[in-house]
C-alpha cells in the first residue's frame, strides 16, 4: 500500500504500526490529528475513527492511554490554532485567487454553521468531519477574538479527544468490540456525518 493509502486507512492498521514502529506511532498520530484539524486542504484525513481505535489499542496495553489523550488534545488544539491563524492572516488572499485551493461547498457550510452557532461552533464542530477543519479557518476570517477562540478551542479539543480516546479505551477490551472493530469504525464515521447532513437539509429547506 502506498503512503497516501496507508494514511487514509491508518485507523484500521494502527495495531500493526504500533508493533512495527513502537513509540514513533505517537508522532504519526500527532501529525495526522494536527493536519486533519489544522490544514483546510486535508479534511479527508481520519479523525474520529482514528482516535477511537487508538483508545482501543491503548486498552490492550500497546499505547499509554493518558499520554495518548494528552498528546492528541495538544495536536487538536494546535491544529485549530494554526487553522485560525491562517484564516486570520491570509483571509484576503483566500477570498481571492487562493479560494481555488478550497472546496466552496465545504467553506460555505462551515461559514453557515459558524454564523448559526457563534463561538460554540468551535466546540460543536469538533464532532463533525470536514466542518471541524473549516470552522477555525472561518473564525479566523471573521476575526473572532483570539482569547475567545482559544477558550472554545481548548474546550472542544478536550471534549472531542476525551470522548473518543477514552471511549475506545473503556470499550476496547469488550470481546464483541474487538471482533467487530471494522463495523464500529464505519458506524463512527456514519454517525459523525449525521449532524452535517441534518444541517445541510435544514439549510436547503430554509
Amino acid at each position: 500500500m502506498d503512503l497516501i493509502g496507508l494514511v487514509l486507512h491508518l485507523d484500521t492498521r494502527l495495531l500493526g504500526l504500533v508493533a512495527e514502529y513502537g513509540a514513533w506511532v505517537y508522532a504519526i498520530l500527532f501529525a495526522i490529528i494536527f493536519c486533519e484539524t489544522g490544514l483546510v486542504v486535508t479534511p479527508f484525513l481520519p479523525g474520529d475513527s482514528l482516535l477511537f481505535v487508538a483508545g482501543t489499542v491503548a486498552a490492550g496495553g500497546a499505547l499509554d492511554a493518558h499520554g495518548l489523550a494528552a498528546l492528541m488534545v495538544l495536536a487538536a488544539f494546535l491544529g485549530n490554532s494554526a487553522n485560525y491563524a491562517i484564516g486570520h492572516a491570509l483571509g484576503g488572499w483566500f477570498r481571492g485567487p487562493g479560494k481555488r485551493w478550497l472546496n466552496p461547498a465545504h467553506l460555505a457550510r462551515a461559514r453557515e454553521f459558524y454564523e448559526r452557532h457563534g463561538g460554540s461552533a468551535v466546540v460543536i464542530s469538533r464532532f463533525i468531519p470536514i466542518v471541524r477543519t473549516y470552522v477555525p479557518f472561518v473564525a479566523g476570517l471573521g476575526s473572532m477574538a483570539p482569547g475567545r477562540f482559544t477558550a472554545y478551542n481548548a474546550a472542544g479539543a478536550v471534549a472531542w479527544v476525551g470522548l473518543l480516546v477514552y471511549g475506545g479505551y473503556f470499550f476496547g477490551n469488550i470481546p464483541w468490540v474487538r471482533q467487530n472493530l471494522s463495523f464500529i469504525i464505519v458506524g463512527i464515521v456514519v454517525a459523525s456525518l449525521v449532524p452535517a447532513a441534518v444541517a445541510l437539509l435544514q439549510s436547503r429547506r430554509s
